[in-house]
């Protein structure tokens, strides 16, 4: 009989320090060809690639297989690491492609907060090809965050005070260019940890340069709004709905036509 429960196991992706660097892989009971790479988010500090689990398995029951990562914490390991781990994973999904049953040209990276920020910069940068990319309430300008207070936490990711240049070449707004992949963004406008208008400036960013990209402001809502049941499954829905037309079945939707 064959299994309708998403698969779960756990994957060595690479090595980096003597470290294993480790992933979980959600496997769908009828794979429909799609890869997503999950991107745990914490501030860059915290947080573990089980966080992302409740998309996994959402996900995964209507055909994407999901690939959750981990990488190296600050301030134990300083930028670059936490975006080099990313693309490890990555390349990791994309070499194994064949063999899960995905097509490398339809793999996607989503992310929640900072692990938002690492799948809009590994999008912006890719090691590999990125077909779409979604991103909730990521921090997508840190000269911006700088200034709003975020200091500390930036001198903890680079292990320094970090200079005004340091900060534009680690934000994905940087990087807005029409050879953007497909973008999701999705954020709530009562967000205490990153302004709302992170999400905003990127879609705006992206739209002027030509890139395809989709934003979803929720009104009243804070950071990982997500973690609400109700919510978690509307957006697993919103990110399912977006790859679905840019990603497992590239097309454009014409609008209705209007009754004479």
């Amino acid at each position: 009989m064959t299994s309708t429960r998403v698969e779960t196991e756990t994957v060595q992706v690479g090595q980096v320090e003597g470290r294993d660097l480790l992933a979980d892989l959600y496997r769908p009971p009828e794979p429909n060809g799609c890869g997503v790479l999950l991107v745990h988010g914490g501030a860059w500090i915290q947080g573990d690639r089980a966080q992302l689990r409740g998309y996994g398995i959402l996900l995964g029951r209507i055909g994407y297989t999901c690939l959750a990562c981990e990488y190296r914490l600050a301030p134990g390991a300083q930028w670059p690491a936490q975006i080099d781990d990313v693309n490890t994973a990555l390349s990791y999904l994309h070499a194994d492609a064949p063999s899960l049953g995905i097509d490398p040209g339809k793999v996607a990276v989503s992310g929640n907060s900072a692990g938002g920020h690492l799948a809009l910069m590994a999008a912006a940068q890719p090691v590999a090809p990125i077909a779409a990319v979604s991103a909730f309430y990521p921090p997508t300008d840190l000269v911006a965050g700088r200034d709003r207070g975020s200091t500390p936490l930036m001198s903890a990711l680079f292990g320094h005070e970090p200079s005004a240049a340091e900060l534009a070449a680690a934000s994905p707004v940087t990087y807005a260019s029409a050879a953007f992949p497909p973008t999701l963004l999705i954020t709530g406008n009562e967000d205490e940890l990153v302004s709302w208008h992170d999400s905003d400036d990127m879609y705006h960013r992206l739209r002027a340069a030509g890139a395809k990209a989709e934003l979803h402001v929720f009104e009243g809502l804070p950071h990982a709004f997500d973690r609400l049941p109700d919510y978690g499954r509307h957006c697993a829905n919103l990110i399912a709905l977006f790859l679905d037309r840019h990603v497992r079945d590239p097309r454009v939707i014409a609008a209705p036509a209007v009754p004479a």
